[in-house]
């Protein structure tokens, strides 16, 4: 058969991030880890985003984390996704 990789998993992880499914979005992101695919920088953006959208602030911080973690690029995007998940629910202490 055909074996995901990293593109497939961008595209699903995508198309989560578009409806807000975040808990979809993370258990694919859990999927590349075990199958051994390497989370790319576009990949956790896409699942920050949802998480977003979810209003699980606490969980786009958290993979915003390991990102940094496991060397995963942070890029401008990244960064705006967590930003706007923490702006939404008040939790932007400065």
């Amino acid at each position: 058969g055909l074996e995901a990789n990293v593109f497939h998993f961008g595209a699903a992880i995508a198309a989560c991030e578009k409806s807000g499914a975040w808990a979809v979005a993370l258990g694919l992101l859990g999927d590349m880890a075990r199958r051994q695919v390497v989370r790319s920088t576009i990949a956790c953006n896409s699942a920050i985003s949802a998480c977003e959208k979810g209003g699980q602030w606490l969980r786009a911080l958290q993979l915003f984390s390991e990102m940094a973690d496991s060397c995963v690029e942070q890029n401008t995007i990244t960064c705006n996704a967590a930003i706007s998940a923490c702006e939404k629910v008040g939790e932007w202490g400065w």
